[in-house]
């Protein structure tokens, strides 16, 4: 039987080496910021929002061009912490 993830976290590589997380709730809530919101701009530096939705009071904008990579890992309630 296979597992549902209760959320999934995405890492932005970026081309100065930093690393940032943000949770999504579904996949699907990814998959629509993805090619709603960055694929269309993926050339651009202008800033775009990066939705943050877990952490209140919070906000992320980022260039589009200066992301190099995109990590998706689902996350499930089981999962033990790990620290990189």
């Amino acid at each position: 039987m296979a597992r549902t993830a209760n959320e999934y976290a995405v890492f932005l590589l970026l081309e100065s080496g930093h690393r940032e997380e943000v949770r999504f709730p579904t996949i699907q809530e990814f998959q629509k910021w993805y090619s709603g919101e960055l694929v269309p701009k993926s050339a651009s530096n202008d800033f775009i929002s990066v939705p943050i939705k877990n952490i209140q009071g919070e906000y992320m904008v980022i260039r589009p061009s200066r992301i190099v990579a995109i990590r998706v890992e689902p996350v499930f309630s089981s999962s033990v912490e790990r620290f990189n």
